[in-house]
């Protein structure tokens, strides 16, 4: 208490200086990576603007693990700098909500990403029976705060005003962490490629599970090297799975060690990076599936817990068999499910769902945002 209470001082006093009319702070998951839509919004802007056009600060929680990223100003969280940048800064721009260190002062433009274009597990007011008290609290709080919060399509517009605990201004311009989907550029997939060491000649399958609340890893059971035979069998070519467990569960992340064919990439920021390199997806809950559903490649459900997880975790907002992939309970179902793959009425399923959505993700989010900031704040 003594800590938040010395925070609170500091943020008085820096709450008395001026705000810098072209700063944008951001941060991602709490300052744990650089990715989500502030990383697209942020390379947009150093894309599309000259240098001295806005002053970007991003806030890490360990600075020195982000020293290869030098085209901005960085801070660490919850110190004396922070504060100061949090509080001058007139955008503050985030994908998760924050807590009562940060201020909201008058002329400050909060904007709120959330952190996924839609999702199959219910979120905030839809789930408030799965959430804590103190969660709840800070949710309700954070959403007074909030001046814009951006939708991905229109079936998230309807959640969002229903379950977000908030009135203000909803933009639906796509979501900017989906932006890199809609790019075709062989130097993007060689890049990450070669930051992972992975051979130019491997096909990517990707496994992204999202959390329990009793972070119970028990449930990812799946028989890595039968699946890969399956995918080769019926995909063709050499493949590697990338594992990357939900950024809760990082610190269990060494519970898994890498093989030849086998790559724990938990700790790498960007889920998006490692969709745009991946052939195949397979995932249970998590909302990567929404995200991944614009490529239009192939994505796999592995749902080995599905009564247990609607009974203990979350409801879901669409029925299973709503959706455009199979799902499979056994390792055994999943191989199957792989081996009869029909891409023709995958494909029909796919549109189908964009259709039922409504997405409005083209690759432009961050350029309509940033569109918005311009006219809105007149910078």
């Amino acid at each position: 208490m003594i800590k938040k209470l010395l925070a609170w001082a500091i943020i008085y006093l820096f709450n008395c200086f001026p705000i810098k009319k072209n700063k944008i702070f951001f941060f991602s998951y709490y300052g744990s990576q650089y990715g989500d839509s502030p990383k697209y919004i942020t390379e947009y802007i150093l894309k599309n603007y000259p240098e001295d056009r806005f002053d970007v600060v991003w806030a890490f929680n360990n600075i020195e693990e982000k020293a290869h990223l030098t085209d901005f100003r960085k801070v660490k969280i919850m110190t004396l700098r922070y504060f100061y940048e949090l509080c001058t800064s007139k955008v503050i721009i985030t994908n998760f909500r924050t807590t009562d260190l940060f201020v909201k002062r008058k002329g400050q433009y909060y904007i709120q990403t959330w952190h996924s274009s839609l999702r199959l597990k219910q979120i905030e007011k839809d789930s408030e029976k799965s959430l804590s008290p103190q969660y709840i609290q800070m949710a309700k709080k954070d959403s007074l705060k909030c001046d814009l919060l951006l939708s991905g399509c229109e079936y998230s517009t309807k959640i969002f005003k229903r379950s977000f605990w908030y009135d203000g201004e909803i933009l639906e311009c796509g979501t900017p962490a989906n932006d890199i989907l809609f790019k075709d550029e062989l130097n993007i997939k060689d890049n990450i490629f070669k930051r992972l060491s992975i051979p130019k000649d491997y096909k990517i399958v990707l496994y992204a599970p999202t959390f329990r609340k009793s972070s119970d890893i028990s449930v990812y059971n799946l028989e890595f090297q039968e699946l890969l035979t399956s995918l080769s069998t019926r995909f063709g070519g050499k493949w590697m799975l990338l594992l990357r467990l939900h950024p809760h569960l990082t610190n269990l992340s060494n519970e898994f060690k890498n093989t030849k064919n086998f790559l724990n990439v938990t700790l790498y920021d960007d889920v998006q990076e490692l969709m745009y390199i991946s052939d195949v997806l397979i995932t249970d809950y998590s909302s990567v599936m929404f995200s991944f559903l614009l490529t239009k490649k192939p994505c796999f459900l592995y749902m080995p817990d599905l009564p247990d997880y609607l009974k203990n975790d979350r409801k879901l907002y669409f029925d299973i068999e709503e959706l455009p992939y199979s799902y499979a309970r056994t390792n055994q179902e999943l191989l199957e499910n792989i081996n009869g793959f029909n891409d023709k009425k995958y494909e029909r399923d796919i549109l189908n769902m964009l259709t039922k959505i409504n997405s409005y993700d083209d690759g432009n989010a961050s350029a309509r945002l940033l569109n918005k900031i311009e006219n809105e704040l007149k910078i």
